[in-house]
């Protein structure tokens, strides 16, 4: 996992197949208190961000190799990178450039040569932004709230702890990505599944082209079910290591049978209970089992 900079010191990654050109930057950057790093092409770049994670990052979008275009969009896909400030530096003035150098992810693009004055300007207001907004996000996660943060092409920008397990718990199917229709969302709106229904909530635009989704778990009631037959003592065992959340190798391995015979158990469970998935039969071992202690 990369480390965390010291965060009274701002660290900024230079990215360029000629770093030598831009050493009057790298100077400048020094004088202002930035620690420096650099990286000659893009595959080096995303190998110094797997041990050190920086304030922002100055990339070139013109190298051998890795394109610049294309290393800012494998930073902005990975998570633990994806709040970094990218700012593209090149000598790629067209308009198509610098609509794709944004759509890649950059936040600002400076046209070669660069001025380092006007870069460090433009620096120094990403870095403080995207710091105030760290700080914001990591008041979310504290709290446990479910936020999530859509950008300009529907993709995903951040999402708050809560918010991805609640979207892995709703999305299985989709690798716990929301629906393209969230996208676009504008009114609230909600999705039901067994036992809970998952709130989705627009809060407007907070950003260039982002908006945020606020999400709430409201959990459904559940039907108080008794088992059409008793339990037997077997069965109540597995139905309770169930209930503590342990998969089938797990309770085999507990009780000593094989994950075979805990699934051949666990269909008479559900058709004792008559329910259909894990989820159901574990809301229902409180009542069941205290039947079976009962009998």
């Amino acid at each position: 996992m990369p480390s965390t900079p010291d965060r009274a010191r701002r660290i900024v990654l230079v990215v360029d197949d000629a770093p030598d050109t831009l050493a009057f930057l790298c100077d400048a950057l020094a004088q202002e208190g930035y620690v420096v790093l650099v990286a000659r092409s893009g595959e080096e770049a995303l190998a110094r961000l797997e041990v050190a994670v920086p304030d922002a990052v100055l990339l070139d979008a013109l190298m051998p190799g890795l394109p610049g275009f294309e290393t800012c969009r494998r930073i902005k896909a990975d998570p633990a990178l994806s709040h970094i400030p990218v700012l593209f530096m090149t000598g790629l003035a067209e308009t198509e450039h610098i609509l794709e150098g944004f759509a890649a992810g950059g936040v600002d693009y400076v046209v070669k040569p660069v001025r380092a004055e006007e870069v460090l300007a433009r620096l120094a207001t990403h870095v403080r932004n995207a710091r105030a907004a760290r700080l914001a996000r990591e008041a979310v996660d504290i709290g446990g709230h479910g936020v999530l943060v859509i950008d300009a092409h529907g993709r995903i920008a951040w999402r708050s702890p809560q918010a991805e397990a609640w979207l892995r718990q709703f999305f299985p199917e989709r690798g716990g990505l929301p629906p393209e229709s969230w996208s676009a969302a504008s009114e609230e709106s909600s999705i039901e599944r067994e036992h809970a229904t998952l709130l989705v909530r627009p809060l407007g635009a907070v950003g260039l082209g982002e908006f945020m989704l606020l999400l709430e778990l409201r959990p459904r009631a559940v039907p108080q079910r008794r088992p059409a037959a008793p339990l037997t003592t077997r069965e109540a065992e597995v139905l309770s290591w169930l209930a503590k959340g342990k998969t089938n190798r797990d309770i085999g391995d507990i009780l000593g049978m094989s994950p075979r015979t805990v699934n051949k158990h666990l269909e008479h469970i559900f058709e004792k209970l008559g329910v259909e998935t894990r989820t159901a039969a574990a809301a229902l071992a409180p009542l069941a089992l205290s039947d079976q202690r009962e009998a």
